[in-house]
């Protein structure tokens, strides 16, 4: 990537070197290039809100910025790349989205993320540490950048408007307006399930911001729920992927001797699934991780993997974290252990699956969704 002050080399996190897909946008380079050309200030508290693969604090490195994301992998990226740049330990504070926010902010540099609800919850929560006098820089591809987001930014900092596209990208400009009556935080929110889904029917689901249909229950979900395996027997369970924790709910209320795992890299979605587990008063054993998918579980280890892939990363349709999960479900699988697949029919899992298990059932399909079973030889 290109910036002010110099080069820099970078990548994705897993690195993968058949991935074509970069570490940065121009609306990277476009907020950098701002930032120096206008010579803004950055010597006191700078935070970078949502940087994707950590390209924007790397640049900003000698800043000591602090980085909020809520993208374990994201976390993981930022601190390869600053690691590949030389940037010394410590340089750049590393927070998650679930941490509590520093109480001054001086510059605030904003990556818009895909999900309004996040970018809205994000922003309240940092509110009160902005300041008359803080700078508001967002930036995102002129695709990313809608009227609704600007009305964000209004509502809950102040005044806004957005520069002129260079390389389809946009920047937004906020001045904050310390008298402005701001609405209450509506994140976490809560609903109750519709009746006919299984185990979980009528119980609670806590979403925080940013997790997949956080304001109601999605259609390939409730696909799942109606199809999961039924009866005791899956001592060791994981919902991979977990989102707001309801499909390993389900498992856990249908049979309280399971041990169940719920994985998922983003740290909104962990949280979720603990407050979805929690509001239901479920007896048995839950874990809670922030991580990679499987990495960091012994193989032979789970007796029942259950997942819906998501296909997006970002703005970008991929299949490989589909298939990082599938592999990863047959190293961590004891021999008969089964993987549980929810997916849109057009994406293909059942070809996947044969490759990687050698073998794939139909369990259930509608016109839209397939549910999927592999089992470890």
């Amino acid at each position: 990537m290109t910036t002010p002050w110099g080069e820099l080399e970078l990548a994705r996190f897993p690195e993968d070197p058949r991935d074509r897909l970069r570490a940065w946008d121009a609306s990277d380079e476009y907020l950098l290039r701002y930032l120096a050309a206008e010579k803004i200030p950055l010597s006191g508290t700078v935070v970078v809100l949502g940087d994707r693969w950590g390209a924007l604090v790397t640049a900003l490195a000698k800043h000591r910025p602090l980085q909020i994301t809520d993208s374990f992998l994201a976390q993981e990226a930022t601190r390869a790349n600053l690691a590949r740049a030389g940037v010394e330990t410590g340089a750049v504070g590393l927070l998650t989205s679930q941490d509590a926010p520093p109480e001054r902010i001086d510059v605030l540099l904003v990556r818009v993320p895909k999900s309004l609800a996040l970018l809205e919850d994000q922003l309240a929560r940092l509110a009160p540490a902005v300041h008359e006098g803080t700078v508001v820089v967002g930036t995102g591809m002129a695709k990313e950048i809608h009227t609704s987001t600007l009305q964000l930014f209004e509502r809950i900092l102040g005044p806004t408007r957005t520069s002129l596209a260079e390389k389809k990208a946009r920047l937004i400009f906020c001045t904050p307006d310390p008298g402005l009556q701001r609405p209450a935080n509506p994140w976490p929110y809560s609903y109750a399930l519709p009746e006919g889904v299984g185990a979980v029917s009528g119980r609670t689901v806590v979403n925080h911001a940013g997790v997949f249909c956080a304001d109601r229950l999605d259609i390939g979900t409730r696909f799942f729920l109606q199809h999961l395996p039924s009866g005791p027997g899956a001592r060791r369970v994981v919902d991979l992927g977990c989102g707001n924790g309801v499909v390993g709910t389900a498992v856990a209320v249908a049979d309280p001797a399971a041990e169940v795992l719920f994985v998922d890299e983003s740290f909104q979605a962990v949280a979720s699934a603990e407050a979805t587990y929690k509001a239901n008063g479920v007896p048995g054993h839950a874990e809670f991780r922030v991580g990679d998918g499987l990495a960091g579980l012994p193989a032979d280890s789970v007796d029942l993997v259950l997942n819906n892939p998501p296909f997006h990363s970002h703005q970008a349709t991929t299949d490989t974290t589909a298939w990082r999960m599938f592999t990863g479900a047959r190293r961590v699988l004891r021999p008969g252990g089964e993987l549980w697949v929810i997916g849109n029919r057009h994406l293909g899992y059942h070809v996947k699956l044969r490759k990687v298990f050698g073998n794939s059932q139909l369990v259930a399909s509608d016109p839209k969704f397939v549910v999927l079973k592999a089992v470890k030889r």
